[in-house]
């Protein structure tokens, strides 16, 4: 009980000194700042329409209004009932953000480091290794907050995944299930999808390691405890999950029933994203050594240099005024690499690179294997469509692989594996039984290795020219000039982080050496170490995320200014939509204030977005007529926002005279070329073949007027002397969405290949529009019974460690 007593106040006090480092790194938190992120700022324009509706109602809608012309708010932050894994989340995440997502990094790699009876000094040094990576400061500096979530909580699970196969099954099993349940609640299931490629590697690993040691049984028993933990963790957030996979088929995430694209020629059938959107941010080959070197490519996209740039000195000499030159050099366009644009390079450290290579010489076992194994998969992967022989492998044949962008972030299995293999690496260096010779051997391998690589690329910077693909536009932008000595500060930089890992390298190294010839402690040598991370890893983090980026809460509560034009609009009381053509399907500042037909998300609705492709984009106005586009924002010759009334907006709803049968998805959406949407609809047969060719009398005085807007209730009053076809301006969903004729329930279809149609009989009536999703009732009872087994698994094995002495740890 003693010693339990003293691990729990050792435990205890490391985490203290998380939240007071996680604290002290995002110290603006402490004066009432918060942390200005552009991509939570996109968020809140998507998500203002629920969020209002919450505080004047206490209800949750599924469904917005606000942007890509309607949508369900699935992955918009959608509130489930039973989300009681979101509660314990809440309590681990207990800091000001983006301190909680630093404090879970930390201590989530700690719990994994103890699950690998890793001395608590070694596991606090991982932790800050892990928490610091300059990709996992960079997510939050830009808001890809469900990323950090998700990136926090796999630590944790891999330590449970390695408990159960070290033959500690009940606390294994126990951590597994919960770690996966708050890993799955993190919401990004990207990142997940991820570390499941790690787990396979593991997975052969062992099993090779089985076959070899005679224990198979081990295997498959651990094995099927770990399938059925994962079950259990995911059960709690079914809600989340159903919910997701229902709205993912429906969006670009999903299959296309189109066949041919907007040019008329043949397009790639899949059933998820195409290799082009895919590979778009694809990592270099040769600008992965930035994980060793954090400027080798130039770093961001935009960099401040401050009066130290070359391009400074410059502009002073040119004439330029001093306010001005520091402008520009404060926003360098220095990366040069082979994506489209990066936030900061994805440094690990060159101390932690320097720990990973002489894990690669000291550590034995399984773990050297399945570390350096999912480090090299998750780099090719990285690289995309600049290593095609496995990407294109992926995509086609690997389950779900084709559902996810930017492989460029596969690399986050490479950043939590190296400081993994770095900490074991000096676990078995300060291991007393291991002889001098070796550590020495091994010190002097991994330093000449590293250092000669630093070498190399100082010596061999002139075989690049230090150009980047954007570079013709930069040159028209600033003249061939500027960007010469543009070009000489990135070749600058370059030297200087080259230099800089070098030292880096042998401040580590000489450290060791110290060790190793007994003129440092081991205490004492731990210390050191730990300054020099820190002044690695925070001082390149510091060039991307540091207090500048901080601004009062009031902003981030309303971060988006109303324009004039915006206020001419919102005069307007009426139900309609707008269009902001500056922003197209990508920018979600309109959403802020009126229902858009754009906004800002990875998994758009594929019908919307086809309408955009095939029509809107090629100025079909008929198309925006019939989504009751009554403004579009346009910029004026003055760079203001002005605002253009579009006076052929169908409204919120009307009657056609003609429904028109087509065979095919192409047909009806190249029917739109030239319908007049306001006396005719088309409906694509193959999928409502009950609705063949009709025509109706058309009453001039017909009316369906919106009495009552909700985002998860319209209500109309329909007036017409003759049975109609009433065509709505709102998105068809298949799920959810229950259309009633005075009270009793009617069906309605999808007509010009995105509206909502139904038959109203004639007379004078009461349409109403619901969205109660089932999947919201169903999965929220899965929830419900997958919480209740979390919780009856938790006191279980509690009250089994107070009745029973564990039994001795085994190997």
């Amino acid at each position: 009980m003693n010693l339990d007593l003293k691990q729990f106040f050792t435990h205890f006090f490391v985490a203290v000194f998380f939240a007071l480092a996680s604290l002290a790194y995002f110290y603006p938190v402490l004066q009432g700042k918060v942390i200005y992120q552009s991509d939570i700022v996109q968020y809140r324009g998507m998500a203002q329409e629920q969020e209002e509706f919450r505080k004047e109602t206490g209800e949750e809608p599924y469904w917005t209004n606000s942007a890509f012309g309607g949508m369900p708010t699935y992955q918009l932050g959608a509130r489930y009932p039973h989300e009681y894994v979101k509660n314990l989340d809440r309590a681990i995440r207990f800091l000001p953000r983006p301190a909680d997502y630093l404090f879970l990094y930390m201590l989530s790699f700690y719990i994994l480091m103890c699950c690998l009876k890793v001395d608590y000094r070694l596991a606090v040094l991982g932790a800050l290794a892990y928490g610091f990576s300059t990709y996992l400061i960079i997510i939050l500096g830009v808001g890809h907050n469900a990323k950090a979530h998700a990136l926090g909580y796999l630590p944790m699970l891999l330590g449970g995944i390695l408990l159960v196969y070290r033959k500690k099954y009940l606390w294994g099993f126990v951590l597994t299930a919960f770690a996966m349940a708050l890993e799955i609640q993190a919401n990004h299931y990207q990142m997940t999808y991820y570390f499941m490629l790690l787990v396979l590697v593991l997975g052969l690993v062992y099993l090779i390691d089985a076959i070899r040691r005679g224990q198979l049984k081990h295997f498959a028993l651990a094995t099927g405890l770990l399938v059925l933990a994962v079950l259990l963790g995911i059960l709690p957030n079914a809600a989340s999950l159903m919910a997701t996979r229902e709205y993912a088929a429906w969006s670009t995430r999903g299959p296309s029933q189109l066949t041919l694209d907007p040019e008329g020629n043949p397009m790639e059938q899949t059933d998820g994203l195409d290799t082009e959107y895919i590979t778009q941010y694809s990592y270099g080959i040769v600008e992965s050594l930035n994980l060793f070197v954090p400027r080798l490519f130039g770093g961001a996209s935009v960099e401040s240099l401050g009066e130290g740039s070359k391009t400074y000195e410059f502009l002073i000499d040119q004439g330029v005024p001093r306010s001005q030159a520091l402008e520009f050099s404060n926003n360098l366009q220095l990366y040069w690499g082979d994506q489209p644009g990066v936030s900061a390079p994805a440094y690990v450290g060159a101390l932690i690179v320097f720990f990973f290579l002489l894990g690669l010489l000291l550590v034995r076992g399984r773990a050297k294997w399945w570390l350096l194994g999912g480090a090299i998969l998750s780099l090719m992967l990285s690289w995309g469509k600049n290593f095609p022989l496995l990407t294109d492998l992926m995509i086609e044949y690997f389950p779900l692989y084709d559902k996810f962008r930017a492989v460029s972030s596969a690399q986050v299995i490479l950043e939590l594996c190296f400081p993994i293999l770095g900490i074991l690496a000096l676990k078995r260096f300060f291991d007393p039984s291991l002889e001098a010779s070796k550590k020495i051997r091994a010190l002097v391998v991994a330093t000449g290795s590293l250092a000669g690589l630093g070498v190399l690329l100082f010596l061999s910077r002139g075989l690049f020219d230090f150009s980047g693909g954007s570079d013709p536009m930069l040159t028209r932008y600033f003249g061939e000039d500027v960007m010469q000595v543009i070009r000489r500060d990135r070749e600058a930089v370059y030297i200087a982080d080259t230099i800089r890992s070098l030292i880096i390298v042998l401040a580590g190294a000489g450290l060791l050496w110290l060790h190793v010839k007994g003129r440092l402690g081991r205490n004492l040598t731990l210390a050191a170490l730990g300054i020099v991370l820190l002044i690695d890893l925070v001082g390149v983090d510091k060039r991307y995320v540091d207090s500048g980026d901080f601004v009062p809460e009031r902003r981030m509560n309303a971060p988006i200014a109303m324009s004039q034009a915006d206020q001419v609009i919102l005069r307007d009381t009426s139900v309609f939509r707008v269009l902001n053509v500056g922003e197209g399907l990508n920018g979600a500042r309109t959403s802020y204030f009126h229902h858009s037909l754009g906004g800002y998300h990875a998994a758009k609705p594929r019908r919307l977005m086809d309408l955009f492709d095939y029509h809107i984009y090629r100025d079909n106005r008929q198309v925006l007529h019939m989504l009751n586009t009554k403004y579009l924002i346009q910029t004026n010759e003055e760079g203001a926002p002005s605002v253009t009334l579009n006076p052929n907006a169908m409204g919120n709803a009307w009657f056609v005279e003609n429904l028109v049968p087509v065979p095919t998805a192409d047909a009806a959406i190249r029917s739109l070329d030239t319908l007049q949407v306001s006396r005719t609809a088309v409906v694509n047969t193959s999928d409502f073949p009950e609705y063949g060719s009709r025509a109706y009398v058309r009453d001039s005085a017909a009316t369906a007027q919106l009495d009552t807007y909700r985002p998860n209730f319209l209500e109309y009053t329909v007036r017409n002397a003759h049975e109609g076809l009433l065509v709505f301006s709102e998105m068809y969903y298949p799920e959810g969405w229950q259309a009633s004729i005075d009270g009793r329930e009617a069906d309605h279809f999808r007509v010009n290949y995105a509206l909502r149609a139904l038959e109203v009989p004639a007379g004078e009536h009461r349409v109403t529009f619901r969205f109660e999703p089932e999947v919201v009732r169903k999965g929220s009872r899965i929830s419900l019974a997958g919480s209740i087994a979390l919780l009856v698994l938790l006191l279980g094995a509690v009250t089994y460690r107070l009745v029973k002495r564990p039994p001795k740890e085994t190997e």
